[in-house]
């Protein structure tokens, strides 16, 4: 298999390293196309690395493109001129619909894509939906490799990217904010950063693998800690009274409706 990777920041870079740490693609097989000549070293044991959009790009069974939105009217029409017609391109740029690729690429095997950050680590999930043209053989290639990166699920509905957006392409940041939140407030009850930290990681991960490997829902694992009476039920009455249930929602919604504007703008 060989592999075009147009845009090698935090995402392009990460599809790479699991390309080649699962032996899906060979370093000769592996083109990397940079903004610059500077700072790619780590880019070059991976694969060979160019700045120019051009006809080796042909050889490609598939092109990813991993560039900003801003960037891709500037990238398409190069792009355009160099695939074949029997070449898949993945796109994972926010707001670009299949329709605007494949108008824009002159193109119509065409994949869209929503990874999310712990895609870095191996630990992603990705939702991606496919142009009708893509044959079961391409579909099957565009899902291994997501696979490499964590999980994959495939959409039939390319409309239900935009929830997934909001949900699990911004649901690290949502995360990270409650992390850095509970390590804040256990600093300000007396506990050293570090020890407030640990603690926190710990919890949330251990938290995870309950969950993961339990039959039970999450409202039956909440109720298992919460006694009447106890500690944990003091916290819910104060999230009830101020309604983080309906800030959860609410903020899930917004970031949902402006994927929506995003992909029409």
């Amino acid at each position: 298999m060989r592999i075009t990777i147009v845009g090698c920041g935090n995402m392009g870079t990460a599809y790479a390293r699991s390309f080649r740490k699962y032996g899906l693609v060979k370093s000769d097989d592996l083109l990397l196309v940079v903004r610059s000549d500077s700072g790619h070293e780590q880019l070059e044991r991976l694969g060979r690395v160019t700045r120019t959009v051009d006809g080796a790009i042909t050889s490609s069974d598939l092109v990813i493109v991993a560039v900003k939105p801003q960037d891709f009217g500037a990238l398409s029409t190069g792009l355009a001129d160099v695939l074949r017609a029997d070449q898949v391109v993945l796109s994972i740029m926010a707001g670009i619909t299949l329709e605007r690729l494949s108008v824009a690429l002159r193109h119509r095997t065409v994949v869209r894509a929503m990874p999310n950050a712990p895609a870095q680590i191996g630990m992603g999930i990705t939702a991606y939906t496919t142009a009708t043209e893509l044959s079961m053989r391409q579909t099957l290639m565009v899902e291994q490799l997501l696979n490499s990166t964590g999980r994959a699920v495939h959409l039939s509905n390319e409309t239900l990217l935009d929830p997934v957006t909001a949900l699990s392409g911004s649901g690290p940041a949502y995360i990270f904010h409650l992390v850095r939140t509970m390590i804040r407030t256990g600093t300000d009850l007396g506990l050293e950063p570090h020890v407030a930290s640990a603690l926190v990681k710990q919890t949330l991960l251990g938290s995870y693998h309950l969950m993961e490997h339990s039959d039970r829902t999450p409202d039956e694992l909440i109720k298992a800690v919460m006694s009447k009476g106890g500690t944990t039920e003091a916290a819910f009455k104060v999230f009830e009274r101020q309604g983080l249930e309906n800030t959860i929602h609410d903020a899930i919604v917004a970031a949902s409706a402006r994927a929506t504007e995003l992909a029409r703008s």
